[in-house]
């Protein structure tokens, strides 16, 4: 089944929203919450609000989407769903600013984890709650499976205790979905979900992360004593034996959809860098000739082209791994490839426009530097680099993460 590479023309106008919203809101209010780190951006209530309307009417919007592959699995077809739509226009917010979508009300990993593996109850409960999530602990990172968070049984209740770190929007979320472990000696079968409101006694915010970049969205540590939550909160099955894909395998299937999206948002920004750089060029005197080879051109222009062209492989991987998650298809090796892609070369784009812009790359008359201090988180959370090569290769050799670690 071939891909089509034209934005599909019912995503047109979502895109071309996503864009004025960057050029209208995002750009102006850019510096001022990079600067007033931790201060909430109230302009992105009214937005959230039409986003939320957006979704509710079946037109997508910025936010990570749900992984439930039953649906519609037999149709036939070539798809371009919500994951298509999520992915186009939070490349094109992201090319506005990546720490206001961050920041973004009930559009993050949490919601996504909730749509991917909620009961239909569940899905109706939780609907609308503006969810963070909990993984990573100050003993592990990038190691999923080593959560040591307990929730231990209590009656018709949870009790949770642990701490978690580098909670994205963990201080203005309501709720938190926390991974947790039932038996610590069950491995990562007894690894599950819980979805805690905020206000639940025991879950209180410790801190929040001063951060080299995407300073507009707040990062947490969240300890969690004695917090109790109705075993109605445990997102799918309780059996530590579960094989249906609802438990831990579940919840990692969710970032088969959001890795695409961080390479989405890493693709973005990018090209916010690019559009800069070229302008910049120009002024300069120094046009970029795509009907000459580099060799002939200036150093500049032959350097942008090449940034360009590792842009251009991102772009597509990315397209190909989100194409993927719409039409069902297993998508895990092509969404850590799109992530490892765009979240280095997003990294080496944004830099190496700074160093092409000299001295206004680097003041903060040009938002050229926080691009490139915005970028490095993309190629580190949902998954550093590293990791991503791991699963790659896992993939590619057929081993498991017990024989590749």
């Amino acid at each position: 089944m071939a891909i089509s590479l034209e934005t599909p023309k019912k995503f047109a106008q979502i895109v071309n929203q996503a864009h004025q919203v960057s050029t209208e809101i995002f750009r102006p209010i850019s510096r001022k919450y990079d600067q007033a780190e931790h201060e909430y951006p109230k302009e992105l209530d009214t937005l959230a609000a039409l986003i939320d309307g957006m979704n509710d009417g079946g037109e997508g919007g910025t936010g990570a989407r749900g992984v439930r592959r039953d649906e519609a699995k037999d149709k036939p077809g070539n798809k371009n769903g919500s994951n298509m739509s999520s992915v186009l226009s939070i490349m094109e917010a992201c090319w506005g600013d990546v720490a206001l979508v961050l920041s973004m009300p009930r559009q993050g990993l949490g919601d996504a984890a909730i749509a991917s593996v909620a009961n239909d109850e569940q899905l109706q409960r939780f609907g609308g709650l503006w969810a963070s999530m909990a993984i990573t602990e100050p003993g592990f990172g990038s190691d999923s499976s080593a959560v040591s968070t307990t929730a231990v049984r209590d009656g018709d209740d949870y009790v949770i205790n642990g701490e978690k770190i580098y909670v994205t929007a963990g201080g203005r979320s309501n709720a938190v979905v926390v991974w947790a472990t039932l038996d610590k000696s069950k491995g990562r079968a007894a690894i599950k979900s819980f979805v805690v409101p905020k206000d639940t006694p025991g879950c209180r915010v410790e801190r929040l992360e001063h951060k080299l970049g995407i300073r507009a969205s707040d990062t947490a540590t969240i300890i969690f004593e004695d917090c109790r939550v109705p075993k109605e909160n445990m997102l799918g099955d309780p059996d530590v034996n579960d094989d249906t894909g609802q438990g831990f395998a579940g919840a990692m299937q969710t970032f088969d959809n959001t890795r695409p999206l961080v390479a989405g948002m890493a693709v973005g920004c990018a090209r916010a860098a690019l559009d800069e750089i070229e302008d910049l060029l120009r002024e300069a005197g120094v046009e970029v000739d795509y009907d000459r080879p580099s060799y002939a051109q200036p150093a500049a222009a032959a350097a942008y082209l090449q940034l360009e062209a590792d842009w251009e492989a991102a772009y597509l991987l990315t397209l190909e791994s989100t194409w993927m998650a719409d039409n069902r298809k297993a998508n895990s090796l092509q969404a850590s490839m799109a992530k490892a892609k765009a979240g280095r070369v997003g990294v080496e784009i944004t830099t190496k426009c700074v160093e092409l812009a000299g001295s206004l790359g680097y003041s903060e008359n040009s938002l050229l530097e926080k691009w490139a201090r915005d970028s490095k988180i993309l190629d580190i959370f949902e998954g550093t680099q590293q990791i991503q090569q791991l699963i790659i290769a896992r993939r590619l050799l057929g081993k498991s993460s017990g024989e590749l670690k």
